[in-house]
């Protein structure tokens, strides 16, 4: 039995040290990478004569440490959660859906353009279940063609989710300049949802509701991953595709079906997103979440208890980092730069780990013959 392991037979007290230590290995694989980005992040901000500290902790303050900015940040969290949540899906079946902002703003763009028509002939709260599930129909047909090509013809879901992605992006716009562009407003947008028809805050907060809708789904996710055996079979799909089929797995239709759940929590988050913060969408508006996100939620491990914070991190950044950059007279693009930097360290740690575990079981003795395997002669 190794160091650090525990047994039936070990009393708990010996395993807890264990357990505390594999603990904090693990807190430290994740908090090392964003330490070493806001390091790298710091010089840079020395470079350009600015004071790291400052700008650290004006970010921090501005998205975490005030009520308001933590209301900001929580928000904004609900999208970027629902949008996790779609991207475990598909990672955990083997699937690359790059194409996640071209959901995104697909749906955003048919909810929008439907909104203030449907909340208006509707009770408010049956428009807005409508609305979701318009989101998530959109966001899970527009995986259709990548998942057929994958399923039927196995074409690189990379390329056919770009392509996509591409082409919603621009129908989007498309539709917002065109059956869905109102009168009311000197800009391309959609009718403006009425304020007290958007999703309802929880009490006492100006957070709406959306939050608990992406933590109840992130919640339904993780089971389904974990406990139930369509996520087994996606695991084994994800791990090895020609061991699915030997084991008699649909392959074809576990790929559709995680490809279309996958958009689907997209398009959900991008409902979301609309109906709890804007009320309209803009032409040409493109958050761009889907690429950062897809990152992090690959280097998380698919662990939505890693997933989660990350995640949240992300949100202060986007939320507190704007008001520092816009304090010390930067552009927002730093912000970006500073994302991108912590998103290399996280590559780099797992490089350097995963080397690390390679070497150990290279140098590894093979294992000594059983006694009665040797013989005296």
């Amino acid at each position: 039995m190794g160091e650090g392991s525990c047994g039936s037979t070990r009393p708990a007290a010996e395993c807890l040290p264990a357990v505390w230590r594999r603990g904090c290995r693990r807190l430290w694989r994740s908090a090392a990478p964003v330490a070493y980005g806001l390091l790298a992040g710091g010089v840079l901000l020395l470079v350009m004569g600015e004071s790291p500290v400052a700008f650290y902790w004006t970010t921090l303050e501005s998205g975490l440490l005030t009520w308001s900015g933590l209301m900001q940040t929580i928000i904004r969290l609900a999208p970027l959660l629902l949008m996790s949540a779609g991207f475990i899906v598909a990672f955990q079946a083997g699937l690359w859906n790059i194409g996640g902002d071209g959901q995104f703003l697909l749906a955003a763009a048919v909810v929008g353009g439907l909104g203030a028509q449907m909340t208006g002939v509707l009770p408010v709260w049956l428009a807005l279940i409508m609305l979701c599930i318009i989101g998530f129909v959109v966001g899970g047909a527009w995986t259709v063609v990548p998942s057929f090509l994958k399923a039927y013809y196995g074409m690189n879901e990379i390329i056919t989710t770009l392509m996509m992605a591409y082409l919603g992006i621009n129908l989007a716009n498309l539709l917002i300049k065109g059956p869905f562009l109102t009168d009311e407003a000197y800009v391309p947008q959609t009718n403006v949802i009425p304020f007290n028809e958007l999703l309802p805050y929880i009490p006492g907060t100006r957070i709406h509701v959306g939050i608990i809708i992406a933590l109840v789904v992130l919640a339904i996710v993780h089971y389904v991953q974990t406990r139930t055996g369509y996520g087994l079979r996606l695991r084994i799909l994800g791990a090895n595709p020609k061991a699915a089929v030997h084991a008699g797995i649909s392959v074809r239709k576990d790929i559709m079906t995680s490809f279309a759940l996958s958009g689907g929590l997209i398009g959900l988050a991008a409902a979301v997103e609309i109906l709890g913060v804007w009320g309209y969408v803009r032409a040409d508006w493109n958050p761009a979440f889907g690429m950062t996100l897809f990152a992090i939620v690959f280097l998380a491990g698919l662990d939505v208890m890693v997933v989660i914070p990350f995640v949240f991190f992300f949100a202060v950044i986007q939320i507190g980092g704007h008001e520092a950059a816009r304090q010390a007279g930067l552009p927002n693009d730093f912000l970006l730069l500073l994302v991108g930097l912590i998103l290399f360290f996280m590559v780099l740690t797992e490089w350097t780990r995963t080397r690390s575990r390679t070497g150990r079981s290279r140098e590894k003795p093979p294992p000594a013959a059983p006694q009665d395997a040797v013989s005296d002669g």
